[in-house]
């Protein structure tokens, strides 16, 4: 009886306008339109994708619809996230290299700060020399 609850529900679905699913449930959206078709199987159905061809077999239990790819359809996708694993690895590795850092190191840092200190006690000490010693303009 199972079975055939789930072709009166895919049935059901499939008559439904898909306005009227929108407003009852708003977070279905994309209306598929033909994209699958449906076929029953023993056990459930199997939604065949028009557009990739691929075959899931699916099922409902407690409410719940579950597709599960077929054998051909897993080992395709094991095979692509392999290829994108590899390119992956690849790009990391023909990335730049860091770029090394523009900091002045400790050294030059101190070379810069001793320079700069001597500078001011130069002009502090010019200025001391040059200011008026009656102390009027």
């Amino acid at each position: 009886m199972f079975p055939h609850t789930v072709r009166l529900a895919l049935l059901a679905l499939s008559l439904a306008p898909s306005w009227a699913l929108a407003e009852e449930t708003p977070s279905i959206v994309a209306p598929e339109g033909d994209r699958f078709a449906l076929q029953p199987a023993e056990g459930g159905f199997l939604r065949m994708n028009k557009d990739t061809g691929a075959v899931s077999f699916c099922s409902a239990k407690d409410g719940v619809a579950t597709c599960r790819l077929g054998a051909e359809e897993r080992v395709a996708l094991e095979a692509e996230i392999e290829r994108l694993r590899a390119e992956n690895a690849r790009l990391k590795a023909a990335a730049a290299p860091p770029r090394p850092s523009t900091l002045p190191s400790e050294q030059e840092f101190e070379k810069a700060l001793s320079f700069t200190e001597r500078f001011l006690r130069r002009i502090m000490r010019l200025f001391k020399e040059e200011a008026p010693s009656g102390g009027s303009l």
